[in-house]
């Protein structure tokens, strides 16, 4: 008997970025900013009262905020960098060291030289792209005073650690959650932990106003003392007990974000379902490693960060990421320089962080939003199969 003849399998398609067919010439949209008719109509109805300053949708979105997201009080500003600016004027003196992420956006360091404080690069986990706890607790000397720790990507910190580590020290704790609207740890808000935690409504976040910010935090005292940072100091009218800065939002953008916060907690489910189909797709594609969680945690995923491997390829993550593009699917670094290697910041990095240092060369940013179909996906998932074939290594 004949023995069978083997079918060979078929040659990997030429990539388009080498002039092969794309899997799509329609490109998968990386966000979806946008207003629905009712975001506008709740701005024209600010317009038309005339009441443009912060006022009744303000104080509307910092109530609805903090009770959704766990905490007491909710205080709008003009945006996120202005409340991480609030946060640690209102709770470190000058010249105190605070413990940073080496891996966030710049706004969470930069904001704590602003203050006068020094700040100490903390690594950041493997897996999850979060604050290392354990780097932490390595780090705190005499003149640490507190921890500012960011809900990175959409997925809160290991919030017990954190926590645990300020309680042995008599530390304060600042959460960036600029990109982690309505996440939650252990099955309460992330507004519930710690002394305070600060948002941005950047307009791509996923509570996007254009601009805007609000902090949460659960102390009376220390809510009155925001207030007063963020309004020149003010009491009562040309009463100014303290310095203080014009922070505040105004009733547009606060009509905006509380109509968008109507539909938030829908987006984001929608969010999350997304994340769990694209750890499907990348659980069957070697060298590349969907995000992981933090134990606790419910990430809300505002960006969803793939780790790439670069021993199972022959290509950079640049280049696996323009062949992506010429595919059809857009991809974001976030982001391409570790905040401990940031040029402004040099004069403040004598911390050993390989984690963060190395992750600028590894990691790239898959479209996630709301909006995403049945087609977008497979378009993401033929694309990522065909690149990895033609570049493994």
């Amino acid at each position: 008997m004949p023995t069978p003849t083997m079918q060979a399998s078929p040659p990997t398609a030429r990539l388009a970025v080498n002039g092969g067919t794309p899997v799509s010439t329609t490109p998968v949209p990386f966000m979806k900013p946008q207003l629905h008719r009712e975001d506008i109509d709740a701005a024209i109805a600010v317009l038309e009262s005339g009441m443009l300053r912060a006022a009744a949708r303000c104080e509307e979105l910092e109530r609805r905020f903090a009770e959704m997201s766990g905490a007491r009080h909710g205080l709008t500003c003009s945006n996120g960098t202005t409340a991480l600016q609030l946060a640690y004027g209102a709770l470190f003196e000058p010249g105190s060291e605070i413990l940073v992420p080496a891996w966030t956006y710049i706004a969470t360091v930069s904001m704590v030289v602003a203050a006068g404080c020094t700040p100490v690069f903390v690594d950041c986990l493997e897996d999850t792209f979060q604050m290392d706890p354990d780097d932490a607790a390595r780090k705190v000397t005499p003149r640490t005073r507190g921890i500012a720790a960011t809900h990175l990507y959409g997925c809160p910190v290991d919030i017990d650690a954190f926590q645990s580590l300020a309680a042995k020290h008599g530390l304060r704790v600042v959460y960036d959650a600029a990109q982690s609207h309505l996440a939650r740890y252990d099955g309460r808000g992330i507004g519930a932990f710690g002394d305070a935690v600060t948002y941005s409504f950047y307009a791509t976040k996923n509570l996007g106003t254009g601009e805007g910010g609000l902090l949460t935090v659960n102390d009376g005292a220390l809510a009155r003392e925001v207030a007063l940072l963020r309004s020149h100091g003010e009491t009562e009218k040309y009463l100014h007990e303290r310095i203080g800065f014009n922070y505040r939002m105004n009733d547009i953008t606060g009509a905006i974000g509380c109509s968008r916060l109507d539909r938030l907690p829908d987006e984001t489910a929608a969010r999350q379902t997304a994340a769990s189909r694209y750890d499907s797709v990348l659980a069957g594609i070697e060298g590349l490693s969907a995000p992981t969680a933090t134990p606790k945690a419910e990430a809300v995923w505002h960006l969803y960060t793939v780790k790439l491997d670069l021993s199972r390829f022959t290509c950079t993550r640049d280049e696996f990421c323009a062949a992506l593009k010429a595919e059809g699917v857009p991809t974001a670094v976030h982001y391409p320089r570790a905040t401990v290697d940031q040029p402004a910041l040099a004069a403040w990095n004598r911390h050993d962080t390989p984690v963060a240092s190395s992750l600028s060369e590894r990691v790239f940013c898959l479209p996630m939003h709301h909006a995403l179909t049945d087609e977008h996906f497979r378009i993401v998932e033929e694309s990522l199969r065909k690149v990895a074939e033609a570049y493994g290594a």
